[in-house]
């Protein structure tokens, strides 16, 4: 079974760290997109006063624009923790592939590179980019080596509950290792009814039969960890 309970990174930070990354998909990013354009535009209309001073003024006018345009998203996301007014407003942030912060070279390669992300129109290529990416991410973000995630979604992965560790019935794939140590680090915030239901799509990795779904993955996820 590939298909996981969230789209999820696992990753380690240059501190040894094991961090839990939410990739952001494409319906969250164009948002954040569209809230970006908005401040934008109210940023050009709040400079459209300079057109009345002749050439010179309108001249100034396009340096401001252009400034804006290329700089405005490198400036909040190194300056603001990953972050533009759109992506703070949805939640989302821009982090190095390792979790780490993004720094200048970073955010200026990813984002210059839009000029290729829009080709052959309306960000085409960056949508198809972003569908067929297992971590939601346009050109510039593989060239950049930058992912796009949900804030929520960068903290250290929570202690696991106890339970008696039991193998796999199979060999499992890092993704699937990932999914069940996740659900056993939430399933202290649901319901044991909303426990079973969810443990019970993942039967087809545990063997789980009857009512132990829920046992059953927080075993396994204990014994993924490193219980004995």
């Amino acid at each position: 079974m590939s298909e996981r309970l969230d789209t999820l990174a696992i990753v380690e930070a240059p501190e040894g760290v094991e961090l839990s990354l939410r990739v952001a998909g494409l319906t969250a990013r164009s948002l954040a997109f569209g809230v970006d354009l908005l401040v934008r535009f109210a940023i050009y209309s709040a400079l459209s006063w300079l057109a009345l001073f002749g050439d010179i003024g309108q001249g100034l006018l396009l340096l401001a624009i252009f400034a804006v345009e290329w700089f405005y998203p490198v400036g909040f996301e190194v300056l603001w923790k990953g972050q533009t007014p759109g992506k703070r407003v949805l939640g989302l942030s821009v982090v190095r592939d390792d979790g780490t912060p993004v720094g200048w070279s970073a955010s200026v390669l990813r984002n210059f590179l839009r000029v290729v992300d829009f080709l052959p129109g309306l960000y085409g290529a960056a949508v198809v980019s972003t569908l067929l990416s297992r971590d939601g991410k346009r050109i510039g973000d593989h060239i950049a080596g930058t992912v796009v995630v949900h804030v929520d979604g960068r903290s250290k992965l929570r202690a696991l509950p106890n339970a008696e560790p039991c193998a796999p019935p199979m060999p499992l794939t890092p993704e699937e290792q990932a999914a069940l140590i996740e659900f056993a680090a939430r399933s202290g915030d649901w319901s044991r009814a909303r426990r079973e239901e969810l443990a019970a799509q993942l039967a087809p990795l545990t063997g789980a039969t009857g009512n132990d779904h829920g046992a059953r993955v927080l075993g396994m996820a204990r014994w993924i960890e490193g219980a004995r």
